[in-house]
């Protein structure tokens, strides 16, 4: 594990994206005795991540495919959306068995992004209600992020019989649409939930924590074709700033952005 680590920082890898997990198949002996493919704990960090898993096709791999060890790698270190990239080296690392079906190998491919905005699948969730007050749809949208949403909106409209509504949007992962219509379900009294799929360009993105005359804050940087242009305070740490200072709110957030562009957005670093 802590080569994988080490590796990935020696090549300066930047992002590691990754194909579907293949299942495997049949029996794996282990010191436990035999267990179904995948391992009982290699199917709980599949599930913990919600990684994509191919399901095993007649000339697809026998046996354990993947290592709870190897999935709690890939999880961590990677995420499952297509990425365009000019391939500049590739890598092999054979495994120790040698079975007929397939060749044990894995393929490593090391190169820069096409510098086109990653695009992400997701799930729009939509509801109309005109008998929830805004507590509950306040408390929704508490929720729904805690769950994992990407946003929740909330927009006034006119329903039917002339009456005041809402309308209840949640823009989520594919993978998680299922359970955050369920939650809306549960906690608002609307009978249905629309939801179609959508998709979006994303710029990358990380956050860092940069040393300021305020302290060290934590700052969301964006990236583009690989190049940081555009840094923004995050609100929780410069509002820490703020009571713990004195200093007007958007003064605090004016001064952490004008510092963090001046740092990280400066030509050549």
């Amino acid at each position: 594990m802590v080569g994988v680590v080490a590796g990935l920082r020696l090549l300066g890898v930047e992002r590691v994206t990754s194909s579907p997990f293949p299942a495997g198949s049949g029996l794996v002996n282990t010191a436990h005795g035999p267990l179904p493919s995948p391992a009982p704990a290699t199917m709980q960090i599949y599930a913990a991540a919600k990684a994509p898993v191919r399901v095993s096709d007649p000339g697809g791999p026998r046996g354990e495919a993947v290592t709870p060890t190897g999935a709690a790698l890939v999880t961590t270190v990677a995420d499952f959306e297509p990425a365009d990239i000019a391939v500049d080296r590739v890598g092999f690392g054979a495994g120790a068995r040698d079975p007929r079906a397939c060749p044990n190998v894995l393929a490593i491919w090391l190169g820069q992004s096409s510098g086109t905005p990653r695009r992400a699948g997701l799930s729009l969730l939509e509801t109309n209600v005109d008998d929830v007050t805004g507590e509950v749809l306040g408390y929704v949208q508490e929720r729904l992020f805690e769950a994992g949403a990407r946003d929740v909106w909330i927009t006034p409209v006119q329903m039917k019989k002339n009456r005041p509504g809402s309308m209840l949007s949640a823009l989520v992962d594919s993978a998680s649409a299922d359970a955050s219509a369920r939650l809306i379900l549960r906690e608002t009294s609307t009978l249905g939930v629309r939801v179609r799929p959508v998709e979006r360009y994303e710029a990358e993105r990380e956050l860092v924590d940069v040393d300021t005359s305020l302290g060290r804050v934590a700052v969301k940087v964006k990236r583009l074709d690989g190049r940081p242009v555009q840094a923004a305070p995050e609100y929780q740490a410069c509002r820490a700033v703020a009571l713990r200072t004195g200093m007007a709110l958007a003064e605090v957030m004016r001064r952490v952005r004008a510092e963090a562009e001046a740092l990280l957005l400066a030509p050549g670093e």
